[in-house]
């Protein structure tokens, strides 16, 4: 029999956990899982939620009310602008908000999807499942891998429908500078594509990094990070992507929202509709109290992973005849290169066997990824110290 999904393949970041799942006293850095619980903040107004039968029926498709009056009011904070009753959609965490609109921008014409070289895993299947075609432009590793527009204008066609990218970057911890993507509204809005921007990670940004190089210089704290989204001219072709997952430790709650103009959101809601018929009210009541009454918590956890980077660089640093790295400014990754360079693939799958840790192979994050691993240190310090003991008798051929 014939399926349509057989060329598109399970992420490989899912592959690595299924693999590691059967191996016993496996230490994972795969998965890109926050190792703290969800704050008891949260938790305690979902029980709430939950003894007072607010959850068992469904919420409307674009969420519940109050939840998405939240939002706005976030959103404003951060000079963004948008109606919770026309422009703001909670989903099913961001995968599912990435690929609602996949659905609904791509189209027999416009088919082709860009995406950058390295990113998220789980992009290039999701336009696949959508009818796209990833078109990858490699980010510049020697410019803290910084977009390179000369190529990425080259892979710009009449079938491009739109770009996706991780801001900051997942699995390199780049922040693009606001420069870079005004280029990209620009070049969104005189070719004619939608702009689609992933902002999971944007609460976790490390300002003791050196900037990315820029003619302009780049500001040293939070407010360097800067989204489209924030402008008004872009607001027609973009949309923005956001999820409780990493922020406030709700992977397992499956809960996010996208914005974007009225125009828009009107379109991915039927898609929405179609997908999930609304995102978990449990989770809705859950993603209320933790933009209420958690952001203390995400400060905690900012803090902690700082810790957990230099404990993961100090590391590299000390294996620097097997990696080389450039530190990330953001997210909780690190994406080292394989010294001699070498099949990724090859190389995590023999550091599980023999050393039972997992980590994610830099293929997985687009053709210019080969040869690099993806080590995530939002594992707990005691996770991070075991797999780098290991890693280390690895390497001294003592496993």
């Amino acid at each position: 029999m014939f399926f349509r999904t057989q060329k598109i393949n399970l992420s490989s970041i899912k592959q690595i956990e299924l693999l590691a799942s059967k191996i016993p006293d496996v230490v994972s850095l795969a998965q890109g899982i926050p190792s703290f619980d969800t704050p008891e903040v949260v938790k305690k107004a979902a029980i709430k939620a939950l003894n007072n039968g607010k959850v068992a029926k469904y919420s409307l498709t674009t969420g519940i009310p109050e939840l998405r009056e939240t939002i706005e009011q976030k959103l404003a904070e951060e000079n963004m602008y948008y109606d919770f009753e026309t422009e703001i959609i909670v989903t099913a965490g961001s995968i599912e908000a990435i690929t609602a609109t996949l659905i609904t921008v791509i189209n027999d014409k416009k088919n082709e999807v860009i995406l950058f070289s390295p990113s998220y895993a789980s992009y290039a299947e999701a336009v696949k499942v959508a009818g796209g075609k990833p078109v990858f432009v490699n980010l510049t590793e020697k410019e803290y891998w910084r977009i390179n527009f000369e190529l990425l204008e080259k892979k710009i066609t009449k079938s491009t429908a739109a770009i996706l990218f991780c801001n900051p970057n997942n699995p390199t911890g780049t922040i693009f500078p606001k420069e870079d993507l005004m280029k990209i509204g620009k070049l969104a809005q005189k070719k004619k594509f939608f702009i689609i921007s992933d902002e999971v990670y944007k609460d976790f940004i490390y300002i003791d990094q050196r900037p990315t190089p820029l003619s302009s210089g780049q500001a040293t704290n939070d407010r360097q990070f800067f989204s489209l989204a924030e402008e008004p001219e872009f607001r027609k072709f973009t949309v923005r992507i956001f999820s409780l997952s990493k922020a406030y430790a709700m992977t397992g709650w499956r809960i996010g929202f996208l914005h974007s103009d009225e125009e828009i959101t009107r379109e991915i809601l039927k898609t929405h509709d179609s997908l999930v018929t609304c995102a978990p009210v449990i989770s809705q009541c859950a993603a209320l109290a933790a933009l209420d009454y958690a952001d203390n918590e995400i400060i905690n956890f900012r803090n902690e992973f700082n810790k957990r980077r230099k404990i993961v660089c100090d590391y590299l640093d000390e294996l620097s005849s097997f990696f080389s790295y450039q530190k990330p400014n953001s997210s909780y990754f690190v994406f080292p290169k394989l010294l001699p360079k070498r099949d990724s693939w090859k190389f995590s799958l023999e550091l599980l066997e023999k050393a039972r840790v997992a980590v994610v192979p830099g293929a997985a994050f687009g053709p210019s990824g080969e040869g690099y691993i993806r080590i995530s240190f939002g594992r707990s310090e005691k996770d991070i110290h075991e797999a780098f003991r290991r890693i280390k008798l690895y390497f001294n051929h003592q496993l």
